[in-house]
């Protein structure tokens, strides 16, 4: 493999945890209960500390699948058949695309639950459009449901939906709501039916990280705990200090490894490029030892980056 595909190879690699490491983080209750607050109606105003109750369990993380009929898993216990989230079979499925973060939540009735979505993009895809894709997610939320949280026609018993897009690197900061609404073409009558089951929130992060007010509170803290650019010390203080959210030690841990790994996408960006630039001045006619003295470098790695003997990243 030459240098530049093994450089390759590591940074994406690199990214690829990095992304673990991001919705880690996103799944901690303490930052779900901040976007709940900020999302989703009946959790408007609310204190996220008394949020974090309302979400039942451990939100599942990279585990569940999206395709038809594999996002369900039936078992039995004591001769009664259960039907749940399909996380298990990793194996089986692998290769598979799967929800980033999926969770129940019970709402302040104590009663009824809503199922809540959670996906980070880095970029804005360019191979299709994402609110097509969310549609889709949003889709097999509801339509999963039967025989889980349904059986048989009993629509009724439909849970609402949350799709939750974060994404990154965008413009500016915003936020929009997609969901249904009903247009009287002819007449007005009163359909039954809840047109609040299917909700898509399209959350834009951008580039530059906003200032602390009400406006913007969820995109600074969104923005502060995935960015590639602050320090550890300074995404904690932000996340501890500006939003009182408890730093446990796997909380700083996260933060600390996703900083880490930040640092070495740079890093391996620069040695990309870097190895590209040698390799294109070599096949330009340029020596090593010319190569060596207009970048900088020492002859013998000039030397083993055209050899392909060894990768430019430590």
């Amino acid at each position: 493999m030459n240098t530049e595909l093994k450089n390759a190879v590591k940074a994406t690699d690199k990214d690829a945890q990095y992304d673990t490491s991001a919705k880690r983080l996103l799944g901690q209750k303490s930052i779900l209960a901040h976007i709940l607050v900020k999302t989703v109606d009946e959790f408007k105003g609310m204190n996220p500390k008394d949020v974090v109750n309302c979400i039942e369990g451990t939100p599942h993380i990279s585990t569940v699948p999206v395709e038809p009929g594999l996002t369900n898993a039936a078992s039995e216990k004591n001769g009664e058949r259960l039907v749940g989230f399909n996380t298990e079979n990793e194996e089986i499925n692998e290769g598979l695309v799967r929800f980033d973060i999926v969770f129940y939540v019970r709402m302040k009735d104590g009663l009824s639950q809503i199922i809540i979505n959670v996906e980070a993009q880095k970029d804005e895809p360019t191979g299709y459009e994402i609110l097509n894709r969310a549609i889709f997610y949003v889709s097999r939320l509801i339509s999963s449901q039967k025989e889980r949280d349904f059986e048989n026609s009993s629509y009724d018993d439909i849970k609402r939906v949350y799709s939750i897009w974060v994404c990154m690197n965008m413009d500016e900061s915003s936020m929009s709501h997609v969901h249904l609404t009903k247009e009287d073409l002819i007449g007005s009558y009163q359909w039954k039916g809840n047109l609040d089951l299917l909700n898509i929130i399209m959350l834009g992060l951008a580039k530059n990280l906003p200032e602390h007010d009400e406006t913007y509170e969820l995109h600074r803290l969104l923005g502060a705990l995935l960015s590639k650019e602050l320090t550890i010390d300074e995404k904690l203080n932000i996340i501890g200090n500006e939003y009182d959210i408890p730093i446990e030690e796997n909380f700083r841990k996260d933060v600390s490894v996703m900083c880490n790994l930040s640092q070495g996408i740079k890093e391996d960006g620069i040695a990309i490029g870097e190895a590209g630039l040698i390799m294109k001045m070599y096949k330009n006619g340029f020596t090593a030892e010319q190569i060596a003295s207009a970048t900088d470098k020492d002859i013998e790695e000039v030397k083993a980056i055209i050899a392909g003997k060894e990768p430019a990243l430590a």
